[in-house]
């Protein structure tokens, strides 16, 4: 599929993902995709930035290739690793056959036959539909000195093998960038990319992505919700539920044949939006209700 012409069909087709869009973050990858520049995306956890890559991939029909970075991550485990276990056979299969050319068997160990592709060397392997969308995950948790690899990476759209030499994308990657801003992320690495800041919807747009992803829910029950987690947002709590966990809070609600919320209906599934047991045992007993309350007090008549 052609990339979209418009911010208006950047809109339509991720919807059709099932991916709600709000203009400003469809504006931004529309001009990530038109001028072909890395797209930085940073924001609390849960509120879909890694699903924009996601939907991406599924509605322009391209490869998903996601490198999840960690701690410790370095350029090697990014861009390629030796097959050491099969090396080691066909040394031993080589040496048993008497074979002496050292320096054939040395071409044959580093080649293509024993070379272990990772996500960003992957990422510049042509395809035949299309340069794939390339997700580099939770950037803020590896270390400065990928950064400055990744700088040089996203700048050339090339990597190199000392075996092999230097490999270069015949069609540069659709690249997003996330971080949960636990960290800063260099500066000159968020210049080479287009940034976006993916804030919490408001209660319409996260009404509209609760219809989306769980169109079971009544509109009833779908506002209660939204109003509760948006309500539950402006506590001094730990972790703030993301919309993740409305879409799941939701589900749950569905799988127990909840039509309405109660104080003990929310008390019996917090472990659905609250990922920590203090935050939890804030809204234990009156609390439930006194959100509850104040929620539903923000509801207009449907």
């Amino acid at each position: 599929m052609q990339t979209p012409d418009s911010i208006d069909a950047v809109q339509s087709m991720l919807a059709d993902t099932g991916y709600v869009c709000g203009r400003a973050l469809a504006t931004v990858v529309f001009l990530s995709l038109r001028l072909g520049r890395p797209l930085f995306l940073e924001g609390e956890a849960g509120v879909g930035k890694t699903e924009i890559a996601k939907a991406l991939a599924a509605s322009l029909g391209r490869k998903l290739i996601r490198l999840q970075c960690y701690e410790g991550l370095d350029a090697s485990s990014a861009v390629y690793e030796w097959n050491f276990p099969a090396q080691m056979i066909a040394i031993r299969t080589a040496e048993a056959a008497g074979n002496a050319d050292r320096e054939m068997l040395q071409r044959e160990l580093f080649g293509p036959d024993f070379l272990v592709e990772r996500p960003l060397l992957e990422a510049m392997r042509p395809d035949a539909n299309g340069a794939p969308v390339l997700l580099i995950d939770e950037l803020d948790r590896t270390d400065e000195p990928f950064e400055a690899f990744l700088l040089e990476a996203l700048s050339d759209f090339q990597v190199t093998i000392p075996e092999m030499g230097t490999i270069t994308a015949p069609e540069p990657p659709i690249v997003i960038l996330t971080s949960n801003r636990t960290r800063e992320v260099h500066d000159a690495l968020k210049r080479r990319c287009l940034y976006h800041w993916v804030d919490y919807p408001d209660f319409a747009r996260e009404v509209e992505i609760l219809n989306t992803r769980a169109p079971e829910a009544s509109e009833t029950l779908s506002r209660e919700i939204v109003a509760f987690v948006q309500r539950l947002r402006t506590e001094d709590i730990f972790k703030k539920p993301g919309v993740a966990e409305t879409i799941d809070w939701a589900k749950c609600l569905l799988a127990l044949d909840v039509i309405d919320l109660s104080p003990e209906v929310i008390s019996d599934t917090l472990g659905a939006i609250l990922k920590y047991q203090d935050d939890i045992q804030k809204l234990q007993g009156s609390e439930a209700k006194r959100l509850l309350d104040e929620a539903k007090a923000t509801l207009e008549p449907v």
